[in-house]
């Protein structure tokens, strides 16, 4: 028995000022007062790395590394622990970003959580080096959210690409 894959439907291109907005209000779920509350998902880095794979020109690793800053500095961190950690997400996304299309969302999402692993790793390890304590594993908890929440964070991050589903005969696309 063969299975039927549903057509793929060509997207509009991404508006720069909906991709800003994303990021903004991502950067703003960061920033809010729970630094130490184990499970809470990084938005950023999953917005991140949804851009860097669906709009490889308009978002790339200098974007990341700005965002990484403005993480830092809102937060009181290092100065640079998720700069250095989003510029690395940000290139292994870009690395993976022709790939990761031809899997389906679930397959996806685990792609990104070994990407927010290895993000969430290199931070630990800059943390540590520096001279902060071990976490605990819980703090690898909001990786797992955010790849729970990668076909959703898909579906509304695509959702203003989506064309219209009635056809003018007079288009060919």
């Amino acid at each position: 028995m063969e299975l039927q894959q549903q057509p793929q439907r060509i997207l509009l291109p991404a508006k720069v000022s909906f991709i800003v907005l994303t990021v903004t209000l991502a950067l703003l779920f960061n920033l809010l007062p729970w630094r130490n509350t184990a499970g809470v998902p990084d938005l950023t880095a999953a917005v991140l790395a949804f851009w860097c794979i669906h709009q490889p020109r308009r978002v790339g690793i200098g974007i990341a590394w700005t965002l990484g800053l403005l993480l830092d500095v809102g937060n009181g961190a290092l100065l640079g622990q998720h700069a250095l950690s989003y510029a690395v997400l940000a290139f292994l996304a870009l690395t993976v970003h022709r790939r990761i299309h031809w899997f389906p969302l679930w397959q996806q999402a685990l792609h990104l959580l070994l990407l927010l692993l290895f993000t969430q790793l290199l931070t630990l390890v800059i943390r540590i080096a520096a001279g902060a304590g071990f976490p605990g594993w819980t703090y690898f908890a909001g990786s797992f959210i955010c790849a729970a929440l990668w076909p959703v964070l898909s579906f509304l991050l695509l959702l203003p690409q989506r064309q219209a589903e009635m056809m003018d005969e007079n288009r060919p696309i």
